[in-house]
């Protein structure tokens, strides 16, 4: 449980600042952020997602959690904040296991795997 809770809180700190920020600032115009600042923020955050993720396939145990929830909109659409996520393969994998998982509802920029929605 206070592993979930530390992604959760992660989810309200570093991945709001970093790909976050920077997808407001550069799809709908929020100029007001120091996409500098957060474009570090995206690539120190996304190094620890790589890292976590390159010896368990969630977050937090063996099962998808709340965790993975929170984290997956904000990375899967960092491209959208010019983050290229092509350097973190363990992510990549990770979204498509999101993906894939039964009942998953895509989104305008994540599409849904075919037979899954």
């Amino acid at each position: 449980m206070a592993a979930v809770i530390r992604w959760l809180s992660i989810t309200a700190g570093e991945v709001r600042q970093g790909p976050e920020s920077a997808r407001l600032y550069y799809l709908f115009g929020v100029k007001a952020i120091n996409i500098e600042r957060a474009t570090e923020k995206a690539a120190f955050i996304l190094d620890q997602l790589n890292q976590q993720l390159s010896s368990q396939d969630w977050l937090v145990g063996s099962t998808p959690t709340i965790a993975d929830v929170a984290v997956f909109p904000y990375v899967a659409l960092a491209p959208d904040g010019k983050i290229d996520l092509s350097p973190y393969p363990h992510v990549l994998s990770w979204i498509e296991r999101v993906k894939q998982l039964p009942g998953f509802v895509g989104m305008r920029g994540i599409e849904a795997l075919a037979g899954n929605a």
